[in-house]
């Protein structure tokens, strides 16, 4: 499935149908836009001038809402990461229809061939993108990352910059990157090793126009996309440390895997043909696997499903939040423009390294956010399975009677769950005494990419 040719345009037709399921809105109300147009044309006013500062972005090459940008000096023996956010909070009033609107929307829900904004585009693609077509309105985080890759937040504040190139993951070269992005990255990937911090970040799909039509394909990270995020992940750490200091805040939080779940991962590794001896741990696993390589991405893709799942939770005095993947305290403030509960979060972190209070509103937001995103990131899991399994239909069209190799990687009271060895395509079986483990070759049946849907059964 790394590829899938859709001469028929089923997928385009496919996606359509997706976003007609799920109700996802294609425009904004027209209160929303009115707002976001007056807010587009506002002055950048009590902001710090730090137009000097030699700041980039680095994301997709076809990405226009760039919530992040970049600069990084030399402290002694430390670095200092200027990481720069968007300041939505600027341009967005509490209880203003953009608002309101957001609430409802929670999240930026993306699907491979575009997106349903959380802000009206003129905002999330324009006036409060980091773009480097003028001065832009920004919170600076500023991060102290000490040789052995532990950082703290030495100060956030209000700035005006300007953004003077935005590099691509798909173009980058190492020498256009600011001196000492790599050491940096560095660093922080050595503090996350020294924690048994284990993120899986497998390819991600992404749908290209092929001829008029579509093609699906499986896009594993760039070395410079992996690296880009260690930057966000330092200050994200930084920031849950200092919330935390001040008892407030909002956290990312995801418990361990399952044993069950790790059973069922090892029988997906064996069906895939990756090697995993019993005496590796998961998180050691997941640090060797490569996701250029077709099994090790089934894999990891395997990996972010069997996780219990990520969760928000407000500040609760005598609680450390935790977040298993990072090994660490976590806080997510670096898209604003794209996720709801940023927004408060860069908020919060501005009032209290400032010393002042944090405000009201930020703090009862911080209690209606859970349900918000958890809902909002519900349905973003939905849309992902939606389009897995569209893909999956797609391409196995036209292959109905071919046999394939399987492993039976669970078993549960609706069948049994089967991964095929190639593609990599999860499907379900009448159970009839299957046990997980079980090596087997079935016939695929139907492929029907109206329903999403393909169909197996046991080869005679």
């Amino acid at each position: 499935m790394r590829t899938v040719r859709d001469p028929n345009c089923l997928l385009g037709e496919g996606l359509d149908a997706i976003r007609t399921q799920f109700q996802l809105p294609d425009a904004y109300p027209a209160s929303a836009e009115k707002e976001a147009d007056q807010a587009a044309r506002r002055s950048i006013d009590h902001h710090a001038d730090r137009t000097a500062v030699p700041f980039v972005t680095l994301d997709p090459e076809s990405s226009r809402d760039l919530d992040q940008a970049f600069a990084i000096e030399r402290s002694g023996s430390d670095m200092l990461l200027h990481y720069a956010i968007a300041d939505v909070g600027w341009f967005v009033p509490d209880g203003g229809a953009m608002d309101s609107e957001a609430w409802l929307r929670g999240t930026t829900q993306y699907l491979p061939d575009g997106k349903v904004p959380l802000y009206p585009p003129m905002l999330s693609d324009g006036a409060a993108s980091l773009l480097p077509d003028g001065d832009r309105p920004a919170i600076v985080f500023t991060v102290r990352i000490d040789p052995a890759g532990q950082g703290r937040l030495d100060g956030v504040e209000r700035a005006r910059i300007r953004s003077r190139a935005k590099l691509a993951y798909e173009t980058v070269r190492p020498e256009q990157l600011p001196a000492g992005f790599d050491e940096l990255s560095r660093r922080v990937e050595a503090a996350e090793k020294a924690r048994g911090a284990a993120r899986v970040d497998p390819p991600e799909q992404e749908v290209i126009r092929d001829e008029g039509c579509y093609k699906l394909r499986l896009r594993p990270q760039s070395w410079a996309e992996e690296k880009n995020a260690a930057l966000s992940l330092a200050t994200n750490l930084a920031v849950a440390e200092t919330l935390l200091a001040s008892q407030t805040g909002l956290f990312r939080t995801m418990a361990e895997p399952q044993e069950w779940a790790v059973r069922r991962l090892r029988h997906t590794a064996k069906a895939l043909g990756v090697q995993w001896p019993k005496q590796e741990p998961l998180q050691e696993l997941e640090r060797r696997l490569d996701p250029a390589l077709p099994a090790d991405a089934g894999l990891m893709l395997a990996i972010r499903r069997a996780s219990p799942g990520a969760a928000y939770e407000p500040y609760r005095a005598d609680v450390r939040p935790w977040h298993s993947a990072v090994a660490a305290s976590y806080a997510h403030a670096t898209a604003p423009l794209r996720r709801l509960a940023d927004r408060f979060v860069v908020e919060a972190a501005l009032a209290v390294a400032n010393g002042r209070p944090v405000p009201a509103p930020v703090q009862a937001a911080f209690e209606r956010l859970p349900d918000v995103m958890q809902k909002a990131d519900a349905l973003a899991g939905q849309i992902s399975r939606a389009v897995i399994d569209l893909a999956e239909a797609v391409s196995l069209l036209g292959r109905e009677g071919e046999r394939f190799d399987a492993v039976v990687t669970d078993v549960d009271q609706r069948g049994a769950r089967i991964q095929l060895c190639s593609p990599p395509v999860v499907a379900r079986l009448k159970s009839n005494g299957m046990s997980p483990g079980d090596e087997l070759t079935v016939r695929l049946d139907s492929a029907e990419p109206a329903t999403r849907s393909v169909r197996f059964s046991v080869a005679g």
